[in-house]
């Protein structure tokens, strides 16, 4: 067992005391109603026969990455420690020989909460809870746990809640069941009343219901705020990436916003979007969406797919991906995975013909790589049109990154003349704004137009305005 900091004081509270059927306190609103930092530990199991798949990290990458996870909430974070395992024992996860080890550890070190990198049964997590003698959520919970301390939105927080109590629907285990409440009904035909978990289970039901009925008005507004962007023709750039991968400050870098950006896993949560002109005066709009991270709770990815639809309508989505990372590589499938489940197909056709949404790789953080791995990156670059190292901190590549977002969006422009009455004056602003005017010649009738322009767009600008064609 590895530790790293010693407890800041007396007075931590102890964990709830133990009901009939299990612990009585949930352990998210456990972990939420805590008003003093909780010593905790972090346990990462693993199958000793999966360890050595190519394909999947190493499990002292897996504690890292839940270490991190448990750094970026109010805890006093002990340690953590790789648990190998002959086989998942369906009652308790771990094995007797382990669960007397780590029980004995957190008797020692009085630790208030275990947190468990993996997914476990609501079962299980009862069974811990007593073999233990501490609090124990699993890797769902921290998830959700963090994503409500960073909701700064309503839409965000009606999402994360509608997550929680979803996971916390399942987790009502049969600990209230001797608390049946005093016959109920009316006349002779009464029955008993209702046990307090089945309480719980309509309470929850109702309130989900109410949360998305919410979310749905939220998801009307939100189309109707998408529908009046594509009346106003600006491609939609979306960032999206594995979480700390660095997309806020590469966003700030390209927008000049002051979103937040913080060397801390799923800083950012709320999606924004701000505008931006590129060299050949084409306006777009890029958005900063939330991260990815492996194995995401099915839960989060229904939960949040509404603030996720802007990377479902984005004209070109931009992976941003940490190049100095061991796992880069293993990073770029968990978010391919997640788009996929999202129903978003990626291609490396940068035409925009077809139903596939194009998809450029921004490698950022070049700026942490040492000189030898710079230049490989550099020369992989080289050889391909959808690939760009660069730092979103020191902005080393980011003028050559627009300009390739300026190149590949004009591509797919075509040239066009068209005769405009002088009396139209709708036609030419929108020109102006929307199109690269290339030659202008002031005609008997009006000014004939010569310019480039997306020809999606202008379509749909065109096609209730009949123009001469000289």
């Amino acid at each position: 067992m590895t530790k790293q900091s010693d407890r800041t004081g007396p007075g931590d509270p102890s964990p709830p005391e133990q009901s009939q059927g299990g612990w009585s306190t949930d352990g998210l609103a456990y972990l939420q109603k805590q008003t003093v930092r909780q010593r905790v530990f972090v346990v990462h199991p693993f199958v000793r026969d999966t360890a050595h798949n190519p394909l999947a990290r190493s499990p002292e990458a897996r504690l890292d990455e839940a270490i991190g996870l448990a750094a970026a909430i109010d805890i006093d974070l002990v340690g953590g420690e790789p648990v190998p395992l002959r086989a998942i024992k369906p009652s308790t996860y771990l094995g007797a020989g382990k669960l007397d080890e780590l029980k004995a550890f957190a008797k020692a070190d009085e630790i208030d909460l275990i947190i468990f990198d993996c997914d476990l049964s609501p079962i299980q997590q009862r069974n811990l809870e007593r073999a233990l003698k501490v609090k124990v959520i699993d890797r769902t919970a921290l998830i959700l746990e963090i994503f409500g301390d960073r909701a700064s939105t309503k839409e965000g927080e009606l999402q994360v809640e509608l997550a929680h109590l979803n996971y916390q629907r399942s987790r009502l285990v049969r600990s209230w069941t001797h608390l049946e409440r005093q016959r109920g009904g009316s006349g002779f035909l009464g029955g008993p009343g209702e046990t307090q978990i089945e309480a719980d289970r309509r309470i929850i039901a109702d309130r989900i219901t109410r949360i998305r009925r919410q979310l749905e008005a939220v998801t009307r507004t939100r189309t109707l705020h998408r529908a009046r962007r594509q009346k106003a023709p600006y491609p939609v750039v979306a960032l999206v990436g594995y979480t700390n991968a660095g997309k806020s400050t590469l966003f700030n870098r390209l927008t000049e916003a002051d979103v937040l950006a913080e060397d801390m896993l799923f800083a950012t949560l709320d999606p924004t979007m701000r505008s931006i002109m590129l060299p050949s005066g084409r306006k777009i709009i890029m958005s900063d969406t939330v991260g990815f991270i492996s194995d995401l709770p099915t839960t989060l990815v229904a939960a949040f797919r509404a603030t996720l639809e802007e990377v479902l309508e984005a004209d070109l989505i931009v992976h941003v991906r940490d190049a100095s990372h061991p796992d880069t590589d293993i990073q770029k499938t968990d978010v391919e995975a997640v788009l996929a489940d999202l129903g978003v197909e990626l291609t490396d056709d940068l035409s925009g013909e077809g139903e596939a949404t194009p998809v450029i790789e921004a490698l950022n953080k070049y700026d942490l790589m040492p000189d030898e791995e710079r230049s490989s990156l550099a020369a992989q670059a080289a050889r391909s049109d959808a690939v760009m190292p660069l730092s979103g901190l020191t902005g080393e590549g980011c003028d050559t990154f627009i300009e390739m977002l300026d190149r590949i969006l004009s591509s797919r422009n075509q040239e066009l003349e068209i005769l405009v009455p002088y009396s139209d004056g709708q036609t030419p602003a929108w020109l102006h704004a929307n199109a690269k005017i290339l030659d202008q010649i002031p005609a008997d009738e009006g000014t004939r137009y010569r310019f480039s322009v997306d020809p999606i767009e202008w379509g749909k600008f065109s096609k209730n305005t009949d123009f001469g064609d000289g």
